[in-house]
Parts: structure tokens; sequence; C-alpha cells
């Protein structure tokens, strides 16, 4: 699967395209997880380029960083902080590793391209995934200067070369099977392992879930038509089913889709349009299926105006309960005025547990009886971004 890798001098961006292991066709009917790692070194550092810099993803979040210049793997999540030491030391070692690895493979690369000094990269983006339906995915891939170079066939167990260059590695990896038997078995065992314990201690993160907020609008385009767009935020996880329906029909081919995509707060927003005749506009239905959702939320096109109605008289309803609650407390401020003499109960500044019986206007010099007097206390709620690391 073809894969977008750009870099500059100063920041490294790492974006693969949505159709890899990671995000399988089926992704909706039930939840997946994903561990990865994007790795690149570097043939000239720079100032804020380290030679070499990994981080690792838990579902589209950032969970873990390193690079050439610490040496050391460090938490990029809260929930990773529950990570013992044993798990950190090993994750340093394995990225110690991967750098010495990684920056040889550009250093042999740049030989046989005939490129003995400039700015030149060797990438590296491999990692596994849990599907709902428990079975397994993973992949391990190379990139040279922004290109695909070479990648592992997990069913094989051979590699796929990109270009001419990457034949010499390829016949070079194939001959000794022991890298790839070693490769598919940590995508497949140990990565698992790993992509597990991750998600147990995000749990309270990673496995919630939040419902799609959804809103149809319409734009009209030429020829008379209209274009209806269907709108969906706020929702975790990312998986999420949409369609466009004309009475039972499913309208698949007349869609047009755009990716979902991160919302600042971690969530995922996505829409779908399709165009029709404004005629026949009430007959169409966005259905949305999410994880979140006792059941699939349904929405049509209504104009802006069908709700004034009901705000109309929704105000009118708070403006009398207002004027009727407004004429009570009227009422009992001048009733109370005709009693010289109300029960007020009071402490006395001897012994808070027994009342007293005092008038109104006598000197009460104690703080009525509240609750918290007697050992009781009032409950409190309390209520936590894909940070971008690579900027």
């Amino acid at each position: 699967m073809a894969l977008v890798w750009r870099l500059r001098r100063r920041t490294v961006l790492l974006l693969p395209l949505l159709g890899v292991a990671l995000f399988p066709p089926e992704a909706g009917s039930s939840f997946s997880h994903s561990l990865r790692y994007f790795c690149t070194s570097v043939s000239e550092p720079g100032e804020g380029l380290p030679q070499f810099i990994a981080v690792g993803y838990l579902d589209n979040q950032v969970i873990c960083r390193y690079d050439s210049n610490c040496r050391r793997s460090s938490a990029q999540a809260p929930w990773m902080e529950k990570a013992d030491a044993q798990f950190w030391n090993t994750e340093t070692e394995i990225m110690q590793f991967k750098e010495e690895e990684v920056r040889e493979h550009l250093t042999t690369l740049m030989h046989h391209y005939n490129q003995s000094e400039g700015f030149h990269t060797l990438q590296v983006m491999y990692g596994c995934e849990l599907r709902g339906d428990r079975s397994k995915g993973g992949y391990y891939q190379y990139a040279y200067d922004g290109r695909d170079f070479i990648s592992l066939d997990k069913e094989t167990l051979t590699w796929v070369a990109a270009d001419v260059q990457s034949q010499i590695l390829k016949r070079r990896w194939d001959a000794n099977p022991l890298i790839a038997d070693f490769t598919k078995a940590y995508l497949e065992e140990t990565c698992i392992e790993w992509l597990k314990k991750n998600l147990d201690n995000g749990k309270e993160t990673l496995l919630r879930s939040e419902p799609p907020v959804g809103k149809v609008t319409r734009r009209a385009v030429g020829g008379g038509n209209e274009v209806l767009i269907c709108q969906a935020h706020g929702f975790y996880p990312k998986e999420i089913e949409t369609t466009w329906r004309k009475g039972e029909e499913i309208l698949e081919h007349e869609t047009f889709r755009r990716n979902i995509a991160p919302n600042y707060d971690g969530t995922y927003h996505t829409w779908l349009s399709i165009e029709i005749d404004p005629k026949e506009r009430d007959l169409y239905l966005c259905h949305m299926d999410h994880v979140s959702l006792p059941e699939p939320l349904v929405l049509a096109f209504k104009e802006p105006g069908d709700n004034i109605i009901f705000i109309v008289g929704a105000t009118s309803g708070i403006l009398a309960t207002l004027m009727l609650v407004s004429g009570l407390v009227f009422f009992i401020q001048k009733r109370q005025t005709k009693l010289k003499k109300w029960p007020e109960i009071c402490q006395y500044p001897g012994d808070s547990k027994i009342p007293r019986v005092s008038s109104v206007g006598s000197d009460c010099s104690t703080k009525p009886l509240h609750p918290e007097d007697d050992g009781y206390s009032s409950s409190e709620s309390n209520q936590n971004s894909t940070k971008e690391l690579l900027a």
C-alpha cells in the first residue's frame, strides 16, 4: 500500500494514507486497536532535527518518544507513566538498537546510490493491529529519500523491493530467512502483547466511547440540483459507518466521502455528501452507526425556520414562569412584613448541637446550622489531544 512520506530540513512529517493495515475496510462494525512506530534517520542533523528520532502511537495518540540526543524513551501521554521502570528500560534498549540499525542502513544506501554527501533520509514504519474479530495485522516498511524502498510480505516471508537499488538489500535479506521470521514474530506476538498492555494502562482514555453529533445542510449547484451534506463530529473511537439512503436503498456509489479526521480534543469528525433533485429532498436520510449509539442516528434536512415556532413557544413559556415566580416572591415578602416574630434556628456559642429559637431582629451572633456542622459535606464532581510531537 502506497505511503506518503514528507521530510523537511527542520521538521519530520510521516503521513500514512488511510487504507494501510491499521485501518481495515471492515472498520466500523467493531473495535480495532493499533500500536505503531515511525522512525527517521538523517544524514545531516541540525538544530531541532536529531540524527535519529522515533515516535510511538497507540490508536493515533502519541505515547512515547526517543531521539539520538537524549537516547532514552519517554512517556508522551499521562497514562503511559503507569508503565514500570522495566518497561521503559526495555523500550529504550529497543530504540537504541533501532537507531544504530537504521543509521547503518542509511550509510549503506547512500553508498549504493553513489551519494557521498548531501541531505538524505531513511524512514521506517512498522506496527501491529488487533481487530474486533480477534484477528491480527502487521506491517514493516522502509522509505529512502521520501520514496517507498522495501517492505515485508508477512504471508510469504519475503521482502518486496520497490526499485532496482532495493533489489540488493532484498537478495541479502531473503538469503537470511531468520530476518523475516524474527520480524513476523515481533509483529504478531511481542507487538500485540505490548499493545494489550498499553491499552490496559490507558483504558479510561482509549476504551471510552463518545457519540457523534450530526447535522444535515444543503447548498445549490448547477443544473437546478443541490447537494446535501451530512456532518458527524465529536465521536470516539474513530470507526463509524455513515450512509445516505433513499427509502431502503443505500446510495453508496452516489455518495462523496471525506476521510475521517481527528479533532484537537482527541475525537473525530467526517462528512459525506450527495447531489439530489430538490423536489425529492424529503426522501433522503443520513444514517450514522457508531459503537456509542444504542441505535443508528437518522437525520434529514430541515429548513432553518422549522424551529422558530418551537423557540418562540419555549421563550414565551420561560417568560411566563419568571413572572409567576416574581409574583410569588413579592407575595411572600409582603406576608413576612406582617409577622412581628419569625422563628430562626441558631447555635448556642458553647454547644453546636443544641438549636435555639430567637426572634427576627434579635442579636443572634451565631451562624445558622448547616449540614456541614454535623459532619456532612457536599459532593463535587471532577472531570482529560493529540499532541503533535514533530512540528
